[in-house]
């Protein structure tokens, strides 16, 4: 099937499949005499697998390591597991921050009028860092 084929089956644009393709996570299509790019019901599962990974924030690195590690079917499931407890880790930092900021946040709004006046806590407090 050619590019516009698998991106509907997949939902995945053209321009992500070339990336992907360029970035070494999905194997580079074969091409037809006319030059165009060739896929398989194969490279559909993976493309799928590479969107879900992505929906679930993982870095290309990871994805990369995890579609390998998919493929592997003699892997060792202690990789796979490293990778998705590291990929929770920064999650979890990152929605500490999240909600740090959203605290911050939160604190300025409420002390400001919201009035007419020049005087802005918000802008004040986000000066101020």
């Amino acid at each position: 099937m050619n590019i516009g084929e698998v991106s509907k089956q997949a939902d995945v644009n053209s321009k992500m499949i070339r990336r992907y393709e360029s970035l070494g996570i999905i194997p580079k299509a074969t091409r037809s005499e006319a030059g165009y790019r060739q896929y398989t019901e194969n490279d559909v599962h993976v493309l799928k697998f590479v969107k879900h990974a992505r929906e679930m924030g993982f870095s290309m690195k990871d994805i990369k390591q995890l579609v390998s590690l998919w493929k592997n079917k003699n892997r060792p499931s202690a990789q796979v597991k490293s990778i998705a407890t590291k990929h929770i880790l920064e999650l979890e930092k990152k929605r500490d921050e999240i909600a740090a900021m959203l605290l911050t946040l939160n604190q300025l709004v409420k002390s400001c009028k919201g009035d007419n006046r020049p005087e802005c806590p918000i802008l004040d407090g986000i000066g101020c860092h």
